[in-house]
């Protein structure tokens, strides 16, 4: 599985973007979708997940604030982002998980929110 993410920036805080991550080779063994996120100088951390029949969960942070979507036929997982902070600059990674548990990570978007 390979994986491109798109739509990383620059944004003013209160301002909004979504982030797409594409699949393409074995996207047919695709179970959950996941967006990751890596400040500087901080450790990757889970930002939502959603699963093959479309249940999500958030990391308390951006509950209430961002989105995640997926479109099976298109394989693609889209984390909409509304109310941007400051604390929300990071690198984004997607990740997907295969049914036989593999998993694969995209090559990372920056985001930058900053006025």
């Amino acid at each position: 599985v390979q994986l491109v993410e798109s739509g990383g920036g620059l944004v003013q805080p209160g301002g909004s973007l979504r982030l797409s991550c594409a699949a393409s080779g074995s996207s047919s063994s695709i179970n959950t979708m996941a967006w990751y996120r890596q400040a500087p100088e901080k450790q990757r951390e889970w930002v939502a997940v959603i699963t093959s029949g479309g249940r999500t969960n958030y990391a308390d942070s951006v509950k209430g604030r961002f989105t995640i979507s997926r479109d099976n036929a298109k394989n693609t997982v889209y984390l909409q982002m509304n109310s941007l902070k400051p604390e929300d600059t990071a690198v984004y990674y997607c990740k997907v998980t295969a049914l036989d548990s593999r998993y694969y990570w995209g090559q990372g978007t920056q985001l930058t929110v900053s006025s």
